[in-house]
């Protein structure tokens, strides 16, 4: 090896060396072959005594028993900088190695720092510490880092509420620059191409506000005074105070006294109704009470003499007032007044509630169910103008903000019984679609009054085709003008309106010239301007959807059909241009070929024989 033939190392390798000088010598060739200009170890010196060799004859491949590893110091200890790197052979010539001197082999830090690259020891940054260097990643350093980071952080924080006018003027200053970043040409031109609108036109209505929150029920106080007890258990029960009396129902023991009495006290009745507006586990008590009272009235009274206790319309709306609901039309003189005085211990019944929108929805639903058992139990117990006024006030409370989300099973079924009691039919259809027109001002909620009427019976399509029709006149401000007769048929009334639904037209009713004259502005209203019209668009597309699905389309009615088909490709299809920075346009573009594709099919399975349509026929 060219590494061995160094001046004065002759004598010692004509001896036979051991594995222990082989290894040594094997490890200085590769640290002088690939080390180059790099390796420096100024303490490493070998003398001749180095190579003797052992007073004991080793094995070929054994190493000695006193043997022991590098030291690994450098792990805890800092190192030192390394001195001037300088070729190993000229340090070997110029100073050689002393015969007296002992052999230190070089530590394992110093190797690896030695056989770096000239690029991996000038990437690797070093701090000074008064005399002392350590590296960067070192634990100790790191941790002062993020002290010194945290502490950056309370500072800021204190200095901006100390000068909360300098947090606002940096804040300023950002806004200013961004802004000016924003109004630059180039910049507002790539901003316009890839902005996406947040505004999508939302499947779920946005509600009313009917009924008002409250955090604790309404006291009902029974109305005893009329009533006689049969027993010292009653008289205790009636003599009462209200908390008492709710032990009785939650005890079970008010089924004791009234279930097989002969004779059930029309005030409890009354009283267990208007416990249905409390929490859950108090009104589900009161309902089990009062449909098990009411049913077994029913097999112990003959059909001559049968009494059956129905609420009224007053005290429906009394429950309903109880329970939040306030609407000026319907109480000119303000809600029904209740004592708003509750003990604590009537609040303490009902400790465990479910959320205000659910409770509600359970409450709703047990009103529903006793006014469907009454409708069942005696058909004819309400007049048309009562029927009217109770669809109405069933309409609005089904239009809660908070019940938008939950399922309307029972108000449906109440809402069909409702339409099958009315006797005067169809002179009501009219004057009950007018009304329940004006129940919300957004459209979205009105067509989701339309779908409150299932489309199963006769009377429930009719009404939800009038109902559609009307709804559409008033939102497009035809109301008054447009005819409802028996003359033109509800698709040629449709053909009417829908010429008029046309974007550009509803923009023009929205109110365009109300928009702001400044750029800025000016720009971000037309695009809210833009989602209201598609919007009210996509609702009134919907509705003339329900017109049409309402018919029993007839040969007779093929071109009434045949033109509300070209007026939608002509009015509507087309004047939708789509955007991907205006979703809401996508999706009325999407509802205007899914209806032209169903009006289409229609007109397929109607057509009739040897006809052909003209489009310039008069209708």
């Amino acid at each position: 090896m060219g590494g061995c033939h160094v001046t004065g190392w002759g004598g010692a390798r004509e001896r036979s060396q051991p594995a222990l000088t082989s290894l040594k010598c094997s490890l200085l060739d590769h640290l002088l072959l690939h080390s180059g200009p790099q390796l420096c170890s100024p303490t490493v010196a070998l003398t001749p005594k180095s190579l003797k060799r052992p007073k004991m004859q080793m094995p070929r491949d054994s190493f000695p028993t006193d043997w022991s590893p590098p030291p690994v110091e450098f792990l805890n200890k800092p190192k030192k900088a390394p001195p001037a790197k300088k070729g190993p052979l000229e340090d070997l010539e110029k100073d050689p190695p002393d015969p007296n001197q002992k052999v230190e082999l070089a530590s394992l830090e110093e190797l690896f720092w030695n056989m770096a690259s000239p690029s991996q020891q000038a990437g690797t940054p070093e701090i000074s510490s008064g005399s002392s260097q350590c590296y960067i990643n070192n634990l100790d350093y790191l941790l002062q880092e993020k002290r010194e980071q945290a502490l950056e952080q309370e500072w800021e924080q204190l200095l901006q509420l100390t000068h909360p006018r300098l947090k606002s003027s940096v804040c300023d200053d950002d806004d200013d620059s961004d802004t000016e970043a924003v109004l630059m040409p180039e910049h507002r031109m790539l901003v316009e191409k890839f902005s996406v609108s947040l505004q999508v036109i939302s499947p779920v209505h946005p509600g009313e506000t009917v009924f008002l929150p409250r955090r604790h029920p309404l006291p009902c106080f029974l109305d005893s005074s009329r009533l006689k007890p049969h027993s010292p258990l009653e008289e205790l029960f009636l003599r009462s105070s209200l908390p008492e009396q709710l032990s009785f129902l939650h005890n079970g023991l008010l089924s004791n006294l009234y279930l097989h009495a002969a004779d059930c006290p029309q005030p409890l009745l009354q009283w267990l109704f208007q416990l249905l507006t409390w929490p859950p586990e108090t009104s589900s008590r009161a309902f089990g009470l009062l449909w098990d009272l009411s049913i077994d009235g029913l097999f112990r009274q003959p059909d001559e003499d049968m009494h059956f206790w129905c609420p009224s319309l007053q005290e429906v709306k009394e429950v309903f007032s109880i329970l939040g609901a306030y609407n000026p039309a319907l109480y000119p003189q303000g809600p029904f007044q209740h004592s708003t005085r509750v003990l604590e211990s009537e609040a303490s019944l009902d400790s465990q509630d479910p959320p205000q929108e659910v409770a509600l929805n359970i409450k709703l639903n047990y009103i529903y169910k006793f006014l469907i058992l009454c409708l069942l139990v005696r058909p004819a117990s309400y007049t048309d103008a009562s029927i009217l006024d109770l669809m109405e006030l069933l309409c609005r409370a089904g239009l809660d903000v908070g019940l938008c989300l939950l399922p309307k099973t029972d108000l449906q079924q109440l809402l069909l019984l409702l339409l099958e009691r009315i006797q005067e039919w169809p002179g009501k259809l009219q004057p009950l679609c007018c009304t329940l027109s004006w129940v919300s001002d957004h459209h979205h909620n009105l067509l989701a009054l339309v779908q409150f009427f299932l489309d199963v019976t006769p009377r429930g399509r009719q009404l939800r085709s009038q109902l559609s029709l009307v709804i559409i006149a008033r939102m497009l401000g035809q109301q008054e003008s447009l005819p409802f007769s028996a003359e033109k048929t509800q698709l040629a009334l449709l053909s009417q309106l829908l010429s008029l639904m046309r974007p550009s037209s509803l923009r023009q009713c929205l109110g365009i010239e109300t928009l702001p004259s400044s750029l800025g502005q000016h720009s971000k209203a037309s695009a809210e301007l833009d989602y209201k019209v598609c919007y009210l668009c996509h609702s009134l597309l919907t509705l003339a959807g329900v017109v049409v699905s309402s018919q029993d389309i007839t040969p007779n009615q093929w071109g009434e059909l045949q033109l509300l088909c070209m007026q939608l490709d002509r009015h509507i299809s087309t004047h939708i241009r789509e955007s991907p920075q205006a979703m809401h346009r996508t999706k009325l573009k999407d509802l205007a070929t899914q209806t032209y594709i169903r009006w289409q099919d229609l007109l397929a399975h109607c057509q009739p024989q040897g006809q052909y349509f003209s489009p310039w026929k008069d209708i």
